[in-house]
């Protein structure tokens, strides 16, 4: 397959309006009817793997590599159902870059026919990636665990002595730690800090609660 690559101008950018309720489908032969696609490669993303697309591009020309997903469910079936097993790998890339590994396999399949414009072989990319948590996300995930523990678990377990409660009948314990949380939030939105002063606050207060609520004025 020979390719030469399209030459672009650096200050202009190849660009169509697409219409208010459509996508990008109508707007690919018209982009590219500006351009010579003659032994050209051309590739996009899986909405475009359209028959016509297909069609279009060997009619003017070009080759393509088409990104086969499940939008297209009768020929990602056809391609994912290949011995891929039994195929020779033909490329295998492992990279790390920001602190991020990937390695890249490549595996291709040449058969014929397939449902799709003059395809002659297809190609499996397997991609793993690795993103290995920096000791700054560590730390935040730590933090963000005790926040939880202190802004809602401490409170429970201290002021309310929910380990303590004698309640144990059917749904009456998750009943009454819903109304808790309720409690402890209600107070959070309220301004309050310290759930214990605030409940005591309440406590000289009847009313208090319900205007906490917007219940009452």
């Amino acid at each position: 397959m020979q390719s030469r690559p399209i030459p672009i101008d650096p200050h202009r950018r190849l660009e169509r309006q697409v219409a208010d309720k459509s996508n990008e489908i109508p707007a690919f032969a018209p982009l590219l009817d500006t351009l010579d696609l003659t032994h050209t490669v051309i590739t996009a993303d899986a909405l475009d793997t359209q028959h016509a697309h297909g069609t279009y591009l060997r009619e003017r020309g070009a080759h393509y590599i088409a990104h086969v997903k499940a939008n297209h469910p009768g020929l990602f079936d056809r391609v994912r159902r290949l011995p891929w097993r039994e195929m020779t790998l033909v490329h295998y890339e492992r990279t790390r870059a920001h602190h991020r590994q990937e390695i890249r396999r490549l595996k291709t399949a040449a058969f014929d026919p397939i449902d799709y414009p003059d395809a002659k072989q297809a190609l499996q990319v397997v991609r793993w990636r690795r993103d290995p948590a920096t000791g700054a996300q560590l730390a935040a995930w730590i933090r963000g665990h005790w926040t939880i523990e202190n802004l809602l678990h401490h409170v429970r377990d201290r002021t309310f002595r929910e380990d303590d409660s004698k309640i144990r009948t059917a749904a009456l314990p998750r009943t009454m730690a819903s109304l808790r949380n309720l409690a402890i939030s209600v107070h959070r939105q309220d301004g309050h800090t310290n759930i214990a002063a605030a409940f005591r606050q309440t406590a000289r207060e009847r009313l208090r609660p319900l205007t906490a609520l917007g219940i009452t004025g």
